[in-house]
């Protein structure tokens, strides 16, 4: 019987590298987003589990990353109504960025952050469809 590499040597398989992978940088984010000055405050207030939050997390990534099934959801209805600017998505996208850096081997760092940047411009779209009179992003019409 033929035993790949991995198998001879006692390590895990490439998907649950991946898993474990995902489930150490939604973790990393986390703790970085929650130690943060300016998304903290929004995660304290947002987030009453932090540990059931970190699984459907880590579930969203697992489905937009490797194709499970585990997330069945739309991320953007639940972002609708938090108190958040352009500002929060620029912050977010760099501790993501960070995080995934830390924890991911390097293909799966660069597919993350890839999709990290367009969920990051597909929501601020979406949340801030309108310029404002000051010429920045905006909920409403001005």
């Amino acid at each position: 019987m033929h035993m790949l590499n991995n198998e001879r040597s006692g390590a895990a398989p490439a998907n649950e590298i991946s898993e474990s992978s995902i489930r150490d940088c939604v973790r990393r984010f986390y703790e970085k987003g929650g130690a943060d000055p300016l998304l903290g405050p929004i995660f304290a207030e947002s987030i009453p589990e932090l540990e059931s939050h970190i699984s459907i997390v880590a579930n969203f990534w697992s489905h937009a990353l490797l194709g499970t099934d585990r997330y069945q959801g739309t991320p953007f209805g639940v972002h609708v109504n938090l108190p958040i600017e352009p500002s929060h998505f620029t912050r977010w996208l760099e501790l993501f960025t960070e995080a995934a850096g830390e924890t991911m081997p390097e293909p799966l760092a660069a597919q993350a952050i890839a999709r990290a940047q367009h969920m990051t411009q597909c929501f601020q779209s979406g949340l801030f469809p309108f310029v404002g009179a000051d010429g920045r992003p905006s909920r409403t019409p001005a």
